[in-house]
């Protein structure tokens, strides 16, 4: 699940970047403000990277996926992306589970099946 949610949340780091430029040409919003708020959102993609196999990390990772639709406040086209990393982020989840539990099925055949030593 690591990789794939990680993967994901990278995506985002670059598209939270891409549209803070875009935000930049409204005239009603300051740079400062503009590059704070994605900043933020920026450096929270990455701090998930690392705590997405912890408790709440994906909990965290869906609040970071509505936020990133709730910014098509201000960048409508975000709306669009917000959702296709929310449905991005749903499937990392959901398909990283399953590959994780195949792994764990895998790894107790093969310690069960390998001839002991003694």
């Amino acid at each position: 699940m690591r990789t794939l949610c990680s993967s994901t949340l990278i995506g985002e780091f670059f598209v939270i970047g891409f549209a803070g430029l875009v935000a930049m040409k409204d005239p009603d919003l300051s740079m400062t403000t503009v590059w704070t708020v994605s900043g933020i959102a920026m450096f929270l993609c990455l701090v998930l990277c690392g705590l997405v196999t912890r408790p709440g990390g994906v909990a965290l990772g869906w609040a970071l996926q509505i936020a990133l639709i709730a910014s098509g406040f201000i960048v409508p086209t975000m709306y669009f992306l917000g959702a296709i990393f929310a449905a991005l982020w749903w499937a990392s989840v959901h398909y990283g589970r399953k590959v994780d539990e195949a792994k764990a099925r895998f790894a107790a055949q093969a310690s069960s099946s390998t001839p002991d030593a003694a």
